[in-house]
């Protein structure tokens, strides 16, 4: 990350870097609706630490990988001393009580938190509108959604907020706010990134990851945030003994083995034309930088579908709610929170044993493949009030047509990608996204560094940019 190489060189002090991501913040904010929690005195006083020990350190090499670099954390995690919404009017005031373990790790790695980034409530939605702040808008349209739901980390990167992102991933909510916010976004191997100490890893279907707008950026933030910790329930494979995922971005990947589908799980989702575009294009460089490309099967069905919906309804329950205040939760909460509460213990089970069961058919038919290429949403960046306005099954159904293969990844637990290569004729970004085998991100982020090297993103910013 260059921040950070040139925070160590003295190029430039952290208290610069802290205070014109402060400015922009406090210009622009309210535009993209980025962040809910602005936390500008505590920035500041961890941008002066950082300076103090970038000047008194013998050898800058030994200081931490991100001193003094700008990270975010996503409003679903908590920071001690600092509020947490969880997206929501009912924790509009409750200040964290405790770092979670990626923030533990964050801190360690020196970086500088600026705030908390808008999540929609308990980051449930494909989309970022709540009770609490702004909808979160992609830069590139700002009529249009940045999607969810690490919808705040996205618009914060995307519109230059802030290097990079903290976000987290329960059925898509790094890859398609990277989608709809032309970034680059890592959903780690399941285990990767510890999910404690408070909210419990019981499906396994949500981890945190970062979102960037370069891939060694990204990788170098896995680096910082990956670890698992005692009471973890799922624990990723190690990388080899000195290896990195920062190095695996310097790396060619090899020829790949790719496999491709376009063909969505959900009933009734049609692909648009421009997110096929931005498929063929990518099979075409990939075959182009000298890939194996080939269509495989369709892997998961639509017979899946029922039964991770479950598990997301009951998912939508682990958060506790003082019943004196539900009534302030948004409508598709209580109605998530509704379906969940009457599912029956042995419906619990039954669909967890099936969806085990459909990976188990899967897995022999992916692990032939190095990667898998997929669209990452069936449509382009939706409209502000596309889902939210709608009534919660009406809402619901359209998510599950916008992001139908997204969710896939977090049932078996592979690492994911959304690759920012395509842009459609009216500058809106549109991602595909790979998908690797189980401990595989150094492959997806080799393969995407070589695609960036390819079709460098960088040099595309949205005007708000600028502003």
């Amino acid at each position: 990350m260059r921040l950070a190489a040139a925070v160590r060189s003295r190029e430039l002090s952290p208290v610069e870097i802290a205070d014109h991501y402060l400015e922009r913040i406090e210009r622009l904010n309210a535009q993209v609706g980025a962040y809910v929690t602005v936390t500008a005195d505590l920035a500041r006083a961890q941008a002066k630490a950082a300076e103090r020990r970038v000047l008194e350190a013998d050898d800058p090499a030994e200081l931490p990988p991100l001193l003094g670099v700008p990270v975010p954390v996503k409003d679903l995690n908590m920071v001690n001393g600092v509020p947490v919404t969880l997206g929501s009017e009912v924790y509009r005031d409750l200040t964290g009580f405790a770092d979670d373990n990626v923030v533990v790790l964050l801190r360690s790695a020196g970086s500088v938190l600026t705030g908390k980034t808008s999540t929609p409530e308990f980051g449930l939605p494909c989309y970022t509108e709540n009770a609490v702040a702004p909808p979160a808008r992609t830069p590139w349209d700002l009529s249009r959604s940045a999607g969810g739901s690490s919808g705040g980390a996205a618009a914060a990167v995307a519109a230059g907020l802030a290097p990079v992102a903290h976000g987290s991933d329960g059925g898509g909510s790094i890859r398609i706010p990277s989608s709809v916010c032309g970034l680059f976004g890592i959903k780690p191997t399941r285990g990767r990134v510890s999910q404690g100490p408070v909210v419990p890893d019981l499906f396994g279907l949500s981890t945190g990851g970062p979102i960037a707008r370069t891939v060694r950026d990204a990788a170098l933030l896995l680096d910082v945030m990956a670890g698992p910790k005692p009471g973890d329930l799922y624990t990723a494979p190690p990388l080899a003994p000195g290896e990195t995922f920062l190095r695996h971005a310097d790396r060619a990947p090899g020829r790949l083995r790719i496999g491709r589908s376009a063909t969505p799980a959900v009933p009734g989702a049609e692909v648009h034309p421009d997110c096929l575009a931005a498929y063929e294009e990518a099979t075409a460089l990939l075959v182009e930088l000298g890939h194996e490309v080939v269509d495989m099967p369709p892997v998961f069905g639509p017979e899946i579908v029922p039964h991770f919906e479950l598990l997301w309804g009951v998912m939508a329950t682990l958060t506790p709610v003082d019943p004196a205040r539900e009534h302030l939760l948004q409508p598709l909460t209580r109605w998530l929170r509704e379906r969940g509460e009457a599912t029956t213990a042995p419906q619990l089970i039954r669909a967890h044993a099936a969806l085990q069961g459909a990976l188990r058919a899967a897995f022999p038919v992916m692990e032939e493949f190095d990667a898998i290429l997929h669209p990452t949403l069936a449509q382009p960046p939706a409209p502000i009030g596309h889902f939210h306005d709608q009534e919660p099954p009406e809402n619901f159904r359209r998510q599950t047509l916008f992001t139908p293969f997204a969710a896939a990844y977090n049932i078996s637990g592979q690492p994911a990608v959304n690759v920012p290569l395509h842009w459609t004729r009216d500058g809106l970004p549109i991602g595909v996204m790979l998908a690797g085998r189980l401990g595989g991100e150094g492959t997806l982020i080799s393969l995407s560094a070589q695609l960036e090297e390819a079709r460098p993103w960088i040099d595309r910013k949205p005007d708000i940019w600028d502003a």
